[in-house]
């Protein structure tokens, strides 16, 4: 690991530019920045979501998922450098199995909503979509692992399948879709 920050303001970003973890400077709007705040983002938002009263083994398990989500924001900043494989997203695989076994099949759409948990969990979902959307279209202009697409891929399907389980936890259901036509 190379060195921390131990000042904040280093002023080197005024000219629109940041640093990268190899020493490379790119400018802001670079999709690999675009990339990396949108994972940044996510795991903010699993924070939020983190807070709320959750079973505590999903606490647990969600808190290892930002700690992941931490290292793949840096295999991004990093270029070439890998940090998310095989493992953490079997480790994904595995919870998804595990909290899908109980749930009823859908039979409709569902709202985002229910629960004030089941709806952070949509939220995260969708700021996982969109992170996803992001480490895609860097992937189409740079060279870049499988694992981090392949990673937020299977989170964004747990985030929804989490929100589902929230709902159950709090004694409700999901928030069916109606077609009002």
């Amino acid at each position: 690991m190379g060195h921390r920050l131990s000042k904040i303001t280093t002023r080197t970003g005024d000219d629109g530019s940041t640093g990268l973890g190899d020493g490379s400077r790119v400018a802001k709007d670079n999709l690999r920045v675009q990339a990396m705040g949108d994972v940044d983002e996510l795991n903010s938002q699993l924070g939020v979501l983190v807070c709320e009263s959750l079973p505590p083994a999903l606490q647990r398990q969600l808190l290892t998922i930002q700690h992941q989500l931490f290292d793949l924001g840096g295999e991004l900043c990093i270029p070439g450098h890998t940090l998310i494989g095989a493992q953490q997203i079997a480790a994904l695989d595995a919870l998804l199995a595990h909290y899908n076994a109980d749930l009823p099949p859908l039979k409709e759409f569902i709202l985002p909503g229910g629960s004030r948990g089941a709806a952070l969990a949509h939220v995260c979902r969708t700021v996982c979509r969109r992170a996803e959307r992001s480490v895609v279209a860097l992937g189409r202009s740079e060279t870049l692992n499988d694992g981090p697409r392949q990673y937020l891929n299977r989170l964004s399907d747990l985030l929804f399948v989490l929100a589902r389980v929230l709902n159950r936890v709090d004694g409700g259901e999901d928030v069916l879709w109606r077609r009002e036509g």
